[in-house]
This record gives structure tokens, sequence and C-alpha cells, in this order.
């Protein structure tokens, strides 16, 4: 094995778009995974992608010629109704389905969640690494959402969330910035209003809970921004590969090498 070529054998698998880093500590633990026709028994085993032959469930994974030129970086404009997973198992509207056939072949997988009901972008990647520390908690990815929400905002509610609440179950949250921008409705009854609130944190239906406990009923929930990626004008349903820009500055953010050339759009 060359050495300087080394590499983790759950960095190699995430590399490869197999999974995420930590889905690849669970596959290694389970025994599903063999290097050189030997059974792996710990995610830390070092390899040579180029030289050293891994195989998943019996499966080869190709590792000698992933580079980050390679990958797919998508974003994608999630509409509501639409889950976040790569297959469910109650045949409802994945994201990969909104993909074209020969992309969606590529298998990427969405870096974190939208739930059902949510909208707005989603990034998607072959990409493990960039897809851990994108999820990370150590990385504070920021997040940014237009949620329209009914129900009396007040300095207080919003105190509230940038003093970093806790949840009715319990759940103590980072701070959240949120401030009130547009109108509120022409009907007065209404008092419905926007909130552009900024996350740093990935707590299960985070916004939803907490608009719920602060007793704001959220009528659209939609992302807006992951880091340094915009939703911009992209419609409902469609995707985009990232810019040579966007990419270089998305990977700086995340302390990756970033001096990479973007790989060609699949035809």
């Amino acid at each position: 094995m060359q050495t300087d070529q080394a590499t983790r054998l759950n960095k190699a698998l995430a590399r490869a778009g197999l999974c995420s880093r930590r889905a690849a500590d669970d596959l290694i633990l389970s025994g599903a995974v063999m290097v050189n026709e030997i059974v792996a028994d710990s995610p830390g085993i070092r390899i040579n992608p180029a030289v050293d032959r891994i195989h998943v469930h019996g499966r080869e994974v190709p590792l000698g010629h992933i580079r980050s030129s390679d990958h797919l970086y998508l974003a994608l404009h999630k509409p509501p109704g639409v889950v976040t997973t790569a297959h469910d198992p109650q045949g409802r509207k994945t994201v990969l389905d909104l993909l074209p056939p020969n992309i969606r072949g590529r298998r990427p997988f969405p870096v974190g969640r939208l739930d059902l009901l949510s909208e707005g972008l989603l990034l998607l990647t072959t990409d493990g690494e960039l897809a851990l520390r994108m999820t990370h908690p150590r990385w504070e990815h920021p997040k940014i959402y237009h949620v329209r929400v009914r129900g009396r905002v007040t300095s207080e509610k919003l105190s509230t969330m940038l003093g970093g609440m806790r949840l009715a179950e319990g759940d103590q949250l980072a701070p959240v910035r949120a401030r009130v921008i547009g109108d509120r409705s022409p009907r007065a009854q209404d008092h419905a209003v926007t909130l552009e609130m900024t996350l740093r944190q990935g707590v299960n239906r985070q916004i939803r809970r907490m608009c719920r406990d602060l007793r704001l009923h959220i009528i659209r929930l939609r992302r807006i921004s992951q880091g340094p990626i915009h939703l911009g004008d992209l419609p409902p349903g469609a995707s985009r590969p990232l810019t040579s820009r966007e990419l270089k500055a998305l990977r700086a953010s995340l302390d990756l090498p970033h001096d990479i050339p973007l790989a060609e759009e699949p035809a």
C-alpha cells in the first residue's frame, strides 16, 4: 500500500458518493465492507483508493479515480409535498424524482433535509466529505429561511429566539436571528407577517417547533440560502449545477480545498 496516498476507509466511501461518512461508519461496523476480500472491522482503516479493492454488500465500489472535480454539486428548488430522501417506502415523490434521469443515475444525495410541507433551496451532491461538513454542528453552516406566519410577532418573541429558546420537548436551541421583513397582510384580522430566520443548528423541524411554542402559525416556510449558495429565481421543481464561483465559495467556507475545476454538467 502506498502510504502517501492512504486515506481512511470511511472517508474513501464518502468521497465515492456511496453515502455520508457517518453512514459509512455504520456499514463498516456492520461487517458489510470488505477490503481486498477481508472484512473491515474499523472505519479508521487506511486504504489506497488507487490500489485497494473495496466491496460493499459484495459489490465493488470504484474508488481509484474519484476526485472533487468528478462530483456533482446541484441546487434544487424543492416544492411542498416532496420528501427529502432517495427512496420513500410510502411511494411519495422524492427530491431525486425531480432530477433528469442521467443525473439521477449518478446517485446524488440531499445535504440535510426539508420537511414535507417546506420548500426552497436544497443542495444535492455525490461529495460525502462536503455533505458531512455542511451538516456537522462544528461548522455551524448558516441557513436562511423566509417564514410566513400568522399571529402576534412581538419584540419579546424575537428576543426569545435570539436568546436561544428551550423547546417544549426540552431541546435547548442555539440563538436564532429573526426579523420581520415585508408588510403585514392587508387584512387586519389576518395578522400575517414574514420573518427572515437565520439558523446555524440542525434540530429536527426546529422552525416549526419554535413557532408552535411561540403561538405562531406557519403559512409558508421557504429556505432561501445554505451558506454562500442562494435560491435566487430557480423555479419550484427545477435544479441546476453550482457554478465554479459558487463551488469555490462553498468549499472555502468549509475549509475544503477549493482550487479545483468543476465537472462538466452531464449531457
